[in-house]
């Protein structure tokens, strides 16, 4: 007769089986091994620490050592950048400018999102008459056009700086995923964990926040950080088209503004804060569609 133990101490340990992780968990391990993921990042890196920490990319503030004598001069001369038409080292401007859009981007997406949350929970969960009405106001904010309604409202009150700046753009900027937030809570709300939840005495409050939110915020995430990288289009069109930032504050959508009447005969005035910008918004844009791809297993 065969050792049956015998055998099986001869044929060493049963491998361990490791349990399965999380989404957020195995999206990362799908993430890592992306290089959009890594180039994307390492760019989105640089752009929020030259917002938070100018002074260690720029030995200038952004209107400090100016000379006119040196205005619109191309890069060399000690400018890696050139100058500006106040004769400002424009890389220094350039760092400088990067503030105002990285946190305004930030800063509205952060805050349209918590509204979304919020609002999508408790129109998704309790339907009926409050599903109607926040349904009907998201759809009265949804039918105004981001930059339009914004140009509007700016114009009828001037004077205005970052944080006003911020406040109209969320104002206009949440209801998109409001409603993607609302349509996952209902396909959620009525699951068997849920329903189980509810039928062990649990609250409407750690329903909504323990056994709904967690499994339906990934797709309301990935849009959100999309929204960024469209917020720092939206900040720089309304900055380029008059009616946003004013001096003495510093973005690239001002300098675009400045820059195009002296385009031909000096180029690195809109070339410079151009690829600051396109950089910036593309690296969300890409970081967004690949956390996308990484949180759909259907894409896997």
């Amino acid at each position: 007769m065969v050792d049956l133990k015998a055998s099986a101490e001869a044929a060493g340990p049963e491998p361990a089986h490791e349990p399965r992780g999380s989404l957020w968990h195995d999206a990362w391990l799908e993430l890592r091994g992306r290089v959009l993921f890594w180039v994307a990042a390492a760019i989105l890196l640089v752009a929020c620490a030259m917002a938070a920490f100018p002074s260690l990319f720029a030995r200038l503030g952004p209107h400090e050592n100016c000379n006119l004598r040196m205005s619109k001069k191309g890069p060399g001369g000690g400018a890696l950048f050139g100058y500006d038409l106040q004769g400002c080292d424009y890389w220094s401007q350039m760092v400088h400018g990067t503030r105002a859009s990285v946190l305004i981007g930030l800063s509205v997406t952060l805050f349209s999102l918590l509204i979304a949350v919020l609002l999508g929970l408790l129109a998704g969960y309790y339907g009926g008459v409050l599903d109607a009405v926040l349904s009907r106001v998201t759809d009265v904010f949804f039918g105004i056009p981001f930059v339009l309604g914004a140009t509007v409202i700016l114009v009828a009150f001037p004077g205005h700086g970052i944080w006003a700046m911020t406040l109209v753009l969320v104002l206009l900027g949440w209801t998109t995923m409001t409603r993607l937030m609302r349509g996952q809570v209902i396909a959620v709300r009525d699951t068997d964990y849920v329903m189980a939840a509810r039928a062990l005495g649990a609250g409407h409050a750690r329903i909504m926040f323990r056994h709904i939110l967690p499994n339906s915020i990934a797709p309301v995430f990935v849009v959100a950080m999309l929204n960024v990288g469209n917020v720092i289009s939206g900040e720089a069109t309304l900055d380029y088209l008059g009616v946003g930032l004013q001096y003495p504050d510093v973005s690239w959508g001002l300098q675009l503004n400045v820059a195009q009447s002296f385009f031909a005969e000096y180029p690195h005035l809109l070339v410079f804060p151009a690829l600051f910008l396109t950089a910036t918004v593309l690296s969300f844009l890409l970081l967004g569609d690949v956390v996308r791809d990484a949180l759909d297993p259907k894409l896997r």
